[in-house]
């Protein structure tokens, strides 16, 4: 079975073009749920209510070319809901304090293995996690974040500055142990 046709039969319901999809998708939309999440049990309750949501909604993908981007946005903003349900609101702050030290703090996270810096993010308070996740790996900006959270620019702009700081003292505490 090719994915054009596990498409057409797992739109119809089909368990077989289901699970076509699960087995080609899986370990990529699990990443993006341990991302959001701060352990592998959150992640999988994320992982199987997302897989839900795209079973449920696929007819509204109507490109084959556009559909692992269409199921990263599932699993996203299913993350979203499922944080939003269970999760505590987080601080709001303003971010003109941070503004300046930001620039001089950033960090190269393209080097890091990818397995790692999941590790690290699922460490983060939730709004750092969040913020961090949407605008650097997602590439949201701050103003769809905002958008997204129900937030304002500045607070998604100094949740990422706080993210990006604490993943650098958790590297520098990792670099001397």
């Amino acid at each position: 079975m090719n994915l054009e046709k596990a498409i057409k039969a797992a739109k119809k319901g089909s368990s077989i073009g289901q699970r076509y999809l699960y087995d080609k998708y899986k370990v990529f939309l699990f990443a993006i749920c341990l991302r959001y999440s701060r352990d592998r049990s959150e992640a999988k309750d994320i992982f199987q209510e997302g897989f839900i949501n795209i079973y449920k909604d696929l007819h509204q993908c109507n490109s084959t070319g556009h559909l692992e981007n269409w199921m990263r946005r599932v699993m996203v903003n299913t993350a979203l809901r499922y944080i939003r349900k269970w999760k505590k609101d987080w601080q709001h702050e303003d971010s003109q304090a941070y503004e300046e030290v930001f620039h001089s703090q950033e960090i190269v996270f393209q080097k890091l293995e990818m397995e790692e810096l999941t590790r690290l993010i699922q460490r983060l308070p939730d709004g750092y996690k969040l913020v961090f996740n949407l605008y650097v790996i997602e590439g949201y900006s701050h103003k769809e974040i905002a958008h997204l959270l129900g937030v304002s620019e500045s607070t998604s702009k100094t949740q990422l500055f706080k993210a990006k700081a604490a993943l650098k003292k958790q590297l520098e505490r990792q670099l001397l142990t």
